[in-house]
């Protein structure tokens, strides 16, 4: 073997950076490896759009033409979304190729098809760069803690959240100017939804959940809430508390005791009140951070950029190496695991903890009738504040760990009570246990 060919498919941010990479550090990729790495072609919907530092000699419109071309080794998906990235992945396993993809929303989706192509033909599927950006998590994961049991992965998976809901703590802007300059900083799209109705996040989560837990896991078994409610009272309360906001992508293996089906695995994206003395409410702006806790290892942190191309590139470029050095040995990497096939439980059956703000009549007895609807959905509470505001007052609960499903019952009966004028906020607090 003299060279292994690179296929590239897209050549945006991330793709134009791999391009970089190639070329630039290609004497030291080589020793790397051991062989060379020469890109093959770059697959494009346009070839008239500027790409700096890319060869326009290599650019092809024709995409399957060059995953199935005999004269590609490796395939470098980067263009992201469902198709045709499935379909091009699918023709190039098939054709014996090894494959490196960034894309979380398919492998989310439709991993199982993918991982089942994989294990068909042979072939290696890398995707480190999917989930928190250059931060090496999913070998982690995959790899080294593969002898471990992990209980629980807990983070902040998405930097365009984590800067809105940091600007909102730290300067006091509201949701929608914080958001305004999370665009104008390029932390976010012009159509933000799938950063803050938590969909980018979901993905991830259900991606961390299955290396996690050996379990398979879709994005539709991900319990998701993003953050366009959360309020500026939102973020005073938990100041008060001595909490920061954040959204974190939680997946927990719950044991048999917590659950009346047995054991199974809890995977949830939402808004959370954390500790400010927890590891994860000093991660601010883009910057993403991931808690792992197993149980030889203890307690792990991985820290760093979760975005941005030239992050993601690296993310990229060391899954080209892992699998380049596999085609050169003769190995293979490690396959899909999901031989535990735990139930993924719903939102409802999650023991999680809530922080409740009611609006309330300042009169005798209000307190009583508001613990006794706790007590009727038996949820217990475990500290009460309350503020006076003329005819008004603001009770502010937290509670013990309840079944979700009871916690939400509980706040539907608030929400009846005629002493109660409005439930101002609903927030699970996290971190303290």
């Amino acid at each position: 073997m003299t060279a292994l060919r690179v296929a590239l498919l897209g050549c945006g941010t991330v793709g134009t950076e791999v391009v970089r990479l190639l070329r630039e550090q290609a004497d030291d990729l080589a020793a790397r490896v051991g062989v060379p790495l020469e890109l093959a072609g770059i697959a494009v919907r346009r070839l008239d759009k500027r790409r700096e530092g890319v060869p326009a000699e290599l650019l092809t419109t024709d995409a399957m033409g060059l995953v199935t071309s005999d004269d590609v080794d490796i395939v470098v998906e980067v263009i992201g979304g469902f198709e045709p990235a499935r379909g091009l992945l699918l023709a190039a396993m098939k054709a014996g190729k090894s494959v490196v993809t960034a894309n979380k929303a398919l492998l989310a989706e439709d991993g199982a098809t993918l991982f089942g192509a994989a294990r068909e033909y042979g072939a290696d599927i890398y995707y480190e760069a999917s989930v928190a950006g250059a931060i090496p998590l999913l070998r982690p994961l995959r790899e080294s803690l593969v002898g471990d049991h992990v209980h629980r992965v807990m983070g902040i998976v998405n930097g365009t959240t984590n800067y809105i809901l940091d600007q909102m703590d730290t300067s006091g802007a509201g949701f929608a100017e914080a958001l305004n300059e999370a665009q104008a900083l390029g932390y976010a799209e012009a159509d933000p939804t799938a950063d803050v109705e938590g969909f980018d996040a979901a993905a991830k989560a259900a991606i961390l959940a299955q290396l996690a837990f050996h379990t398979r896991v879709t994005a539709a078994g991900v319990h998701r809430e993003g953050i366009a409610d959360v309020t500026s009272a939102d973020i005073a309360s938990a100041k008060a508390m001595g909490c920061v906001v954040k959204l974190l992508a939680i997946c927990e293996r719950v044991p048999s005791e917590e659950h009346r089906a047995g054991r199974g695995v809890s995977v949830r994206v939402h808004p959370v009140m954390i500790p400010r003395s927890h590891p994860l409410a000093s991660v601010r702006e883009a910057y993403n951070a991931v808690f792992v806790e197993a149980e030889s290892a203890g307690s792990l942190m991985f820290y760093g950029a979760g975005a941005g191309g030239a992050p993601t590139a690296s993310a990229v470029l060391g899954d080209i190496v892992a699998v380049a050095r596999n085609r050169v040995y003769g190995a293979r990497g490690p396959a899909e695991s999901t031989y535990a096939e735990l139930p993924v439980l719903p939102m409802a059956d999650t023991v999680t903890r809530y922080h409740v703000a009611l609006d309330v009549a300042d009169r005798s007895g209000v307190l009583a009738r508001v613990a006794d609807a706790f007590a009727e959905k038996d949820v217990s509470i475990q500290a009460v504040r309350q503020e006076g505001h003329g005819d008004e007052a603001q009770l502010v609960i937290v509670t013990h760990r309840a079944p979700d499903g009871a916690l939400s019952a509980t706040i539907e009966r608030l929400r009846d009570l005629e002493i109660v004028r409005a439930v101002a906020s609903v927030m699970r607090v996290e971190g303290d246990d």
